[in-house]
């Protein structure tokens, strides 16, 4: 299994990181494409995905991992993504590039993705900013979608607040919940020892990474991520290969977390 070195620093959510990645936006203009092609390669009826977030998604390439997994149902969406390591929704949108590309074309869904933001003030702070964006992705002719991601391994008690903050966020905004923790965790009560975090226990493993994957390739395209393959030849060349039986674990895990909690 291949993991592709992250852009900028994940270093947590420190703030030191988040100005390394505000610096390093200014100077490579802070836009990491993923299969993307120029609009006007883009097929009719083609799905065009665009990801707004941080280290959590560009981790092992999640927005190639979800263009593969539509790929093997014979789906092939235009993916492009915006992501700095530590970033919150403010600082993307004080940052702007994440603004530029949603102007930049015509999109169907955009995938976002915060912190866990399990504090009250976390919440009111994601939930402010998802409102701020939903107008600038309406005009873009696309649906957001939360991403729910997860809280680190010594704050597992946080996963109900985990989920309740994107919840509540997409809802405020009539927006798609893709319930990507509760995959993990819905993985965990299957299989306790399933490899889904990387050593700083926080940041997803390939694996995680995979795991989130399904749940957002099931929500989007409605259906239910099973019998997909355990194998996975990205775009840029990488690869992700699972065991099979640990693949199909974590299928019927996103799947039973869809089911439970999404919300298209």
């Amino acid at each position: 299994m291949t993991i592709r070195t992250n852009r900028v620093s994940i270093a947590g959510i420190a703030a030191s990181a988040s100005r390394l990645a505000i610096i390093f936006s200014l100077l490579f203009g802070g836009v990491a494409k993923a299969g993307a092609e120029e609009p006007d390669k883009a097929g009719p009826g083609r799905m065009r995905i665009l990801f707004i977030g941080n280290s959590l998604t560009y981790a092992n390439d999640l927005p190639l991992i979800v263009q593969a997994l539509a790929r093997a149902r014979g789906h092939d969406p235009q993916v492009e993504s915006v992501t700095f390591g530590a970033f919150s929704f403010e600082d993307h949108w004080n940052n702007g590039t994440a603004l530029r590309v949603l102007s930049s074309q015509k999109w169907d869904v955009v995938v976002m993705q915060h912190g866990p933001s399990t504090l009250p003030e976390s919440r009111e702070e994601t939930r402010h900013w998802v409102k701020k964006f939903a107008p600038r992705i309406e005009k873009a002719g696309a649906r957001p979608a939360l991403y729910m991601v997860w809280p680190s391994l010594d704050r597992q008690s946080y996963f109900d607040a985990v989920r309740e903050t994107y919840s509540l966020a997409a809802s405020d905004v009539k927006g798609m919940f893709i319930p990507a923790g509760e995959a993990f965790r819905a993985a965990w009560r299957k299989d306790p020892d399933a490899p889904l975090y990387s050593s700083d226990d926080f940041h997803p493993s390939a694996i995680g990474s995979y795991t989130a994957a399904l749940s957002i390739y099931g929500m989007i395209y409605k259906r239910d991520p099973l019998k997909l393959p355990a194998r996975l030849k990205l775009s840029n060349g990488e690869v992700i290969n699972v065991p099979p039986d640990l693949a199909k674990m974590l299928q019927d895990a996103a799947t039973e977390a869809n089911q439970a909690f999404g919300r298209r």
